[in-house]
């Protein structure tokens, strides 16, 4: 058989056996997968507080629905940023992912493309992502693009500290903050309490996340949540999904919530009281499905809000403001 032969027969690396790998077209497959468009968990996490942030604007400035263009700015946005980060993250991780098993196939580790094509691919998303901010009131735009700084240094947080979930979770939890900003041009301390409560929730699902690659990063010296609370991770879940929902609960009153808000957060506290009840730890593949999960439990929330704003302000149990 040709060379050729073989390398059309030959598997793909960091093949997940989806769309991407189904119908794009081979020149294409590993600049998708290096944004993880095969793998839109990722977007879905980055979105979901965008858009709470819209729906408690929405219910706070009494307005008939959340913002539509807003929505679509913020799934644009989250698909192309998410995609940005990530290929900034392996391009800073990719000796690391080398050495892990479930990342050693990802396109730049696997040689399918080199670090300086990455480069120049995750310049080209920030590009579309920052016409997508300017689309945003000044305010709006001042605010998203101060959230670069700590997406550029997430990837390294994992070398130095013993919680680079928290690094993350400033960065996933920043359209907490978005959504807002760009209904009023300003903040004040409801979309903070949001985005304090999201860290709690971005902490919480990525130290499950983290469980998947825990003995991995015990060999190679990575360091993560997983590690640090070991065999007391269900004990800090209890502790961040309370805060969540505490933290959002509050938030949510004080713009106006009303029940369907509070049918939407106890929807959600239930999902995440699922995933501490049935986590196993040393369960990959369970990890990850739960991990994934947090989209369903997500939108829970986000349905609450959107209902209540239908609703309008008759139904609020806390006058906004």
């Amino acid at each position: 058989m040709s060379d050729a032969g073989r390398s059309v027969a030959a598997p793909v690396a960091d093949s997940t056996g989806n769309w991407v790998d189904r119908s794009a077209p081979a020149w294409a497959q590993p600049y998708l997968r290096l944004a993880r468009i095969d793998r839109p968990i990722g977007w879905w996490l980055l979105l979901l507080p965008c858009w709470w942030s819209a729906a408690i604007a929405a219910l706070a400035n009494r307005a008939p629905w959340p913002d539509p263009k807003l929505i679509v700015l913020f799934l644009i946005g989250a698909i192309v940023m998410r995609g940005a980060g990530s290929t900034w993250n392996d391009i800073l991780d990719r000796r690391i992912d080398a050495q892990v098993e479930r990342t050693k196939s990802r396109p730049i580790p696997s040689g399918q493309v080199s670090a300086k094509a990455a480069f120049l691919f995750a310049i080209a998303l920030s590009l579309i992502g920052l016409l997508v901010l300017l689309q945003l009131n000044r305010f709006a735009i001042v605010t998203g693009a101060a959230s670069l700084l700590i997406v550029a240094v997430y990837p390294l947080a994992k070398r130095v500290t013993s919680m680079p979930q928290f690094v993350l979770g400033l960065a996933f939890s920043w359209g907490a903050l978005m959504g807002w900003a760009a209904v009023f041009g300003s903040l004040d301390w409801r979309p903070l309490m949001l985005y304090a409560g999201t860290i709690c929730w971005v902490i919480g699902y990525d130290t499950i996340y983290a469980h998947q690659d825990r003995r991995d990063d015990a060999i190679i010296g990575v360091k993560s949540s997983a590690r640090l609370f070991g065999e007391r991770t269900r004990l800090a879940l209890v502790i961040l999904y309370s805060g969540t929902i505490v933290l959002a609960g509050i938030a949510t009153l004080y713009s106006g919530g009303g029940i369907f808000s509070l049918i939407g957060l106890a929807a959600f506290a239930a999902h995440l009281a699922w995933q501490v009840i049935t986590l196993d730890a040393n369960n990959p593949a369970y990890c990850l499905k739960l991990f994934r999960a947090n989209r369903d439990a997500g939108l829970l929330f986000f349905a609450g809000l959107t209902l209540d704003v239908i609703a309008g302000a008759p139904a609020a149990l806390i006058a906004p403001g």
